[in-house]
């Protein structure tokens, strides 16, 4: 447990931010499960553009890395083409 004053509020903030960076994440990975199960490539596409909402906003707060994002964008627009060919 921390001592100074400074150290607890570190913590306080530090336990708050991880409470709300979990629901985030889970978030994130919701969307993209709701695209990857999608039935009809008409399904995952009006899925995949809440998901890329959400993957573009987590990456602007640094939640995900830019990287990351573009490339699960990436990837679920290549399932999305599969599945309507």
């Amino acid at each position: 447990m921390p001592n100074l004053r400074s150290s607890k509020k570190r913590m306080r903030q530090n336990t708050a931010r991880r409470a709300q960076n979990r629901v985030q994440r889970a978030a994130v990975r919701t969307s993209v499960k709701k695209v990857r199960e999608a039935a009809s490539a008409a399904e995952a596409a009006t899925a995949f553009e809440a998901a890329e909402r959400i993957l573009d906003r987590s990456a602007r707060k640094n939640l995900v890395a830019k990287n990351a994002a573009a490339r699960t964008k990436r990837r679920l627009r290549a399932m999305i083409a599969k599945k309507s060919s």
